[in-house]
C-alpha cells in the first residue's frame, strides 16, 4: 500500500484517481503529477514501485500544498477574514452561510438543528 502525503492510498484504484484522496489535490492537479513524473494513469496503486511513489512523494513536497499545511492555511485565512471584521468573517463567525445562500428556509448545514421560537 502506498503512502504518500500521510495518507495511505486505496490499492486497486487507477493512480490518477487514487491521488485525489490527498486533501488538496484534484483530477486537474492529479493528472498534472502524473504527467511530471512520466507515471501512466492507469497504473493501479497496488503496481507502483518504490521508486516511482518516492518520485511522486516529492512532486507532490516541491509543487502543491496539501493535507495539515492547507487545512491550516484555510484556518488562517477565515481567521483573518473574522479579525479584518469583513462581511464574510461576521458570517463564520456566526456559522451562517457566506456566500450569499438564503437562510429563511434552508442554510440547516450550516445553521444547525432547528429551535422554536414563540410557540406557547
Amino acid at each position: 500500500m502506498a503512502r504518500i502525503a500521510g495518507v495511505d492510498l486505496p490499492k486497486k484504484k487507477r493512480m490518477e484517481y487514487a491521488l485525489t484522496y490527498i486533501f488538496g489535490i484534484g483530477l486537474t492537479t492529479s493528472r498534472k503529477i502524473l504527467d511530471k513524473t512520466g507515471i501512466d494513469y492507469n497504473k493501479r496503486v497496488y503496481e507502483l514501485t518504490d521508486a516511482e511513489a518516492a518520485v511522486i512523494r516529492n512532486e507532490i513536497q516541491d509543487s502543491v500544498l496539501v493535507e495539515g499545511d492547507l487545512r491550516k492555511k484555510v484556518a488562517m485565512d477565515i481567521k483573518s477574514l473574522m479579525d479584518l471584521g469583513s462581511y464574510r468573517g461576521l458570517r463564520h463567525r456566526r456559522g451562517l452561510p457566506c456566500r450569499g445562500q438564503k437562510t429563511k428556509t434552508n442554510a440547516r448545514t450550516r445553521k444547525g438543528k432547528r429551535k422554536t421560537v414563540g410557540a406557547a
